[in-house]
């Protein structure tokens, strides 16, 4: 999921809506690259476009694909941020993770202010056209323990590389105080719970923000600070498998979308992860150990971490699905792909509350401690399957 800049009200966000037509005539314009053929790829308040284009001029031979991003009005009033986030993604490539890379403009930029040809006023838009990575989003695969471990291993280790490596001057712009995606805000979600009605989703939420304001806020400067990806969730994390069909073995061939990216934690990372993770699995409870194993294998979580981790993946449920009704309520044509998470978020979070911290925490605190005694198992079942993944585009 994206975001909406340092402003934490979802509502002044433009999210752009150029033609096709537009698209490409941006792309020779701009970026000098003749467009062989392109089309619109899902997204939450960004336009993103899939986009072959002929290196040559004609021919297939020496056509490249790329991702032509078009920021929404809100984020692209805030250059700087997107500069970090840019340069964040180079940093990273070249310390070896699978993160795109941008195609320079004609003046030699990373990016372009352009104009909207749709939309109240005269909206602008920040334009990237960024390489094109491989493979399936993990959406779209039956999760096992051996990628979910991956995935808790990527997570701590891209955290680390950005907050101990990555010293662009525009890293200053990631202290965004009043984001509403970075999960010390959880609290800030009380301005949109009215969009829940009133009904149980609204009283568990009302509780996760209670016990989190009560619990986690006053704990936050004992935890390891760091830089966080932020969105580490099911379609920004794309796979390769190898092995046979029924037990492969996954490796991340792509980490999408940096525009969450702020200063916070390294526990926040995790928590992230697991509850993404949650949503695409046959045994959710079950997922939150393997990425955890995963993570402390990099980054060792401290007791005060740890105990924090029930109520910071409540949070980041809480977060998904209050933001993703209201931004459903401004922007009803891209209800299916706002509420995605939602189909079976619900049924986590309060399968997560019924079950209680202690439970919820037993069962991945034993999972990943097996993980210290025995290591990581390649391949080994998680006992998922095909259900979180019905109705995933």
């Amino acid at each position: 999921m994206t975001s909406t800049g340092n402003d934490h009200q979802p509502q002044t966000l433009t999210k752009p809506a150029f033609s096709e037509k537009a698209a490409a005539e941006l792309v020779d314009r701009v970026f000098g690259l003749k467009v062989s053929w392109l089309r619109p790829l899902p997204s939450y308040d960004d336009q993103n476009f899939h986009v072959c284009v002929l290196r040559n001029g004609e021919g297939t031979e020496g056509a490249q694909e790329y991702v032509l991003k078009i920021t929404n009005s809100q984020d692209s009033r805030e250059p700087e941020l997107i500069q970090a986030q840019t340069q964040a993604m180079i940093f990273l490539s070249a310390e070896g993770f699978p993160s795109a890379t941008p195609h320079l403009t004609k003046d030699g930029n990373i990016m372009s202010l352009e104009s909207g040809d749709t939309g109240p006023g005269n909206q602008k838009y920040t334009v990237r056209l960024l390489s094109y990575l491989p493979g399936t989003p993990v959406a779209k695969i039956a999760t096992n323990a051996q990628i979910l471990y991956e995935i808790g291993k990527l997570a701590a280790s891209l955290d680390k590389a950005l907050t101990e490596k990555f010293h662009h001057p525009s890293v200053k712009s990631l202290h965004r105080g009043q984001f509403i995606w970075n999960l010390a805000n959880v609290p800030l979600l009380e301005q949109y719970i009215y969009a829940l009605g009133q009904n149980k989703h609204r009283a568990v939420v009302e509780q996760v923000i209670e016990q989190f304001k009560r619990k986690v806020i006053p704990k936050l400067s004992g935890f390891q600070a760091c830089i966080n990806h932020g969105d580490l969730n099911d379609h920004n994390i794309l796979v390769e498998h190898s092995g046979s069909l029924e037990s492969p073995e996954y490796r991340v061939s792509g980490i999408l979308d940096f525009s969450d990216m702020s200063c916070g934690y390294y526990v926040f990372e995790v928590a992230i992860a697991i509850m993404y993770m949650m949503v695409e699995s046959r045994d959710p409870l079950g997922a939150g150990g393997h990425v955890l194993a995963g993570f402390e294998s990099v980054v060792p979580l401290g007791a005060e971490e740890r105990a924090a981790l029930f109520l910071l993946v409540s949070g980041r449920f809480a977060q998904s699905l209050v933001i993703a009704a209201h931004t459903a309520r401004l922007y009803p044509d891209n209800t299916e792909y706002l509420l995605v998470t939602a189909k079976s978020g619900w049924k986590h979070l309060l399968t997560m509350w019924e079950l209680g911290q202690q439970a919820v925490e037993e069962k991945w605190f034993e999972t990943a401690q097996a993980y210290t005694e025995h290591g990581p198992a390649p391949g080994a079942a998680e006992g998922q399957g095909q259900e979180g993944n019905k109705g995933r585009e």
